[in-house]
């Protein structure tokens, strides 16, 4: 098999990404609350959800025939396939129900273990992120990359709130605390895909959650890592993807930062 043209694979996938965005927002503006539906406590799904997933997985097929999928709405065909893409169609929909920014499109690529390509398109701000294996980071079409913030305290941090899971939800709540005391502050946006790239064009310093999926955070990890900061679980391994934690940070206060998430989230 010919090696993939990640350049123009992203350029396409990009493209669709923007398509999605574009349903996305259409959609916003007649949305009503009757369109609800509920996963789970607290974990909710819209025809639009559904929508955007169709149109990812039907554009993505075409850009490279044979993929599989692991996708939020139930779309999943991996098995043992070469490549696979992981989707998010619609990451912070709870915002999205509310009329509330956030709100976004994520979409990598996976080449058997190893993430090679990411987009995450920012709906309301119309941003496209993104990186491919080999390239640079990239917010519409200019280069991006993590701060060079050097002490926890000087940082801004993002994080998500437990939403489905509390049961990490008190040692959550001291680490919390921590930070609103020895930082610049905290922010919850309610879309872990934005709070990702965030910190790869450096509007955040740092950023750690936990109970999130892969489609969550597969696009904007990598993203990070290719602007140049850090990626692991609470443990400080690789397993972020599917370990449901994740510690991301400019390089330089990861290694503090990690720390201090570990000393609270680790029993």
């Amino acid at each position: 098999m010919n090696p993939l043209d990640l350049s123009l694979i992203c350029k396409q996938t990009r493209e669709l990404a923007r398509e999605a965005g574009k349903f996305i927002l259409e959609e916003s503006k007649k949305f009503s609350s009757e369109s609800i539906e509920t996963k789970g406590k607290h974990d909710f799904v819209t025809y639009v959800d559904k929508g955007s997933e169709k149109k990812l997985v039907k554009g993505l097929q075409r850009i490279l025939p044979g993929s599989g999928f692991i996708a939020e709405e139930g779309t999943y065909e991996k098995r043992d396939r070469q490549y696979t893409w992981i989707i998010d169609p619609l990451d912070g929909t709870t915002n999205f129900i509310h009329g509330l920014p956030p709100y976004s499109v994520s979409i990598a690529l996976m080449e058997k273990q190893e993430i090679i390509l990411g987009v995450v398109f920012e709906v309301v701000l119309d941003e496209c992120f993104y990186s491919w294996k080999g390239g640079n980071a990239y917010l519409n079409e200019k280069e991006i990359s993590v701060t060079e913030t050097k002490k926890v305290e000087d940082t801004l941090i993002a994080t998500g709130f437990p939403f489905t899971n509390y049961d990490r939800l008190d040692p959550f709540l001291h680490s919390l605390k921590y930070f609103m005391m020895n930082s610049h502050g905290v922010r919850r946006l309610g879309s872990a895909a934005v709070d990702l790239v965030y910190i790869a064009c450096g509007r955040f310093d740092a950023f750690y959650e936990h109970n999130l999926n892969p489609w969550d955070v597969a696009a904007g990890a990598f993203i990070i890592k290719q602007a140049g900061g850090k990626v692991s679980d609470f443990s400080g391994g690789n397993n972020y993807l599917f370990g449901k934690e994740i510690v991301a940070a400019n390089s330089n206060i990861f290694d503090e930062f990690l720390a201090v998430v570990k000393n609270f989230m680790i029993s």
